[in-house]
């Protein structure tokens, strides 16, 4: 068994998992950790909780008060250093008197980019950076691409026998994958902001896109992709429980579409149709401040998604079963390619087991256009 040193990493990989704690519950701002460190003795640790609140830095710093002067500060994001909903964190450092600033990862947004640091610097605060930086990076990839791109961040989960099929050819789905699989996917739908479906999963499935774990968790957005408002006014996404968004064309009823309305859903036309432009529906959901997708469709919401190069990461979980049938659905279903050669990749990828089940995550590799 290894012994961990005591370095710049012990104290960060405490920070990191103060962040990871949170995921799912900051919005469109990133996951953020923070430890105090003085004479050898942590005195102060703290989070970003939710966006608009005090940032990790705060609550790390008002729980060390006095002690915070002269200590070493281990944060897991570069320190904001400009007025937004709250004031720039490098600022108190720099007020609270640290002696010495350790920072995992810069932060991307345009607003700071290396400019928190350059502060510090500027005050005579040592700054040291790069440590855990891949650990750090991975927590907040929506966030890295939301204020980059102003877009999404969407993961891809599907769950298919090893045929890859999602269905029987008869329409049955439940259950293809064990309750270890299917309790990991509702942590998902918890650190997602929203959960997106196509019409066809409503119409077969009624699902309530909700996440059910045993302690209380976070409800995501609901999103469904229905261009002609297929989806019946009873279904249980329309039930008022939580903010609920149809993406849907011109094309589509508008009386329908007025009596969504009137019962709270939100009916986002995303063009003239025939089908719903997901180039388009990606941009006004950013613009809605959503800055990160789980995409639980079918076999043709998926891979239109990948065809428009719209998934940023899929996780696919697979059950030691085989269906079989001609015409039950698989995971995807779109044009496909000619040539294997020119087969979608996936990259860094990560094998897990759930129990009997296994769950394969990459990033997709897209080619020139």
């Amino acid at each position: 068994m290894e012994t961990e040193t005591m370095d710049a990493s012990f104290y960060m990989r405490l920070a990191l998992q103060m962040a990871e704690a949170a995921r799912g519950q900051t919005g469109v701002n990133p996951v953020v950790g923070c430890v105090v460190v003085k004479q050898g003795r942590i005195v102060g640790i703290g989070t970003h909780l939710k966006r608009g609140t005090e940032h990790a830095e705060v609550h790390a710093i008002r729980m060390a008060g006095g002690e915070a002067e002269g200590s070493t500060v281990y944060v897991t994001l570069e320190p904001c250093s400009y007025y937004g909903r709250t004031p720039p964190c490098a600022d108190l450092l720099i007020q609270s008197k640290v002696a010495k600033v350790v920072v995992a990862c810069l932060d991307p947004n345009p607003q700071v980019a290396g400019k928190g640091i350059e502060k510090l610097r500027s005050r005579g605060i040592e700054v040291e950076t790069g440590v855990l930086q891949e650990e750090a990076a991975a927590l907040n990839e929506p966030f890295n691409k939301y204020i980059v791109s102003g877009l999404p961040f969407v993961t891809l989960k599907t769950a298919c026998t090893l045929d890859g099929k999602i269905a029987s050819r008869t329409g049955d789905s439940k259950w293809i994958t064990n309750e270890k699989s299917r309790a990991f996917v509702h942590v998902l739908r918890h650190r997602h902001q929203a959960i997106m479906v196509g019409s066809g999963t409503v119409l077969a499935d009624d699902p309530s896109l909700t996440t059910r774990l045993e302690v209380e968790a976070l409800q995501p957005i609901r999103i469904v992709v229905d261009s002609m408002l297929r989806s019946p006014e009873n279904a249980k996404i329309f039930d008022g429980q939580s903010r609920t968004i149809v993406l849907t064309t011109d094309e589509a009823p508008r009386d329908k579409a007025e009596r969504l309305t009137g019962k709270g859903v939100e009916v986002v036309a995303t063009g003239q149709g025939p089908h719903v432009d997901l180039r388009m529906a990606m941009k006004l959901l950013g613009e809605r401040e959503i800055g990160s997708i789980l995409l639980e469709g079918g076999g043709r919401l998926n891979g239109a998604m990948l065809e428009n190069r719209l998934v940023d990461v899929c996780r696919l979980f697979f059950a030691p079963k085989i269906i079989g049938g001609r015409e039950a659905p698989g995971s995807f279903a779109f044009e496909g390619f000619e040539r294997m050669s020119d087969a979608l990749k996936l990259e860094r990828i990560r094998v897990e087991s759930f129990g009997d089940d296994v769950c394969i995550t990459g990033y997709p590799v897209y080619g020139p256009y």
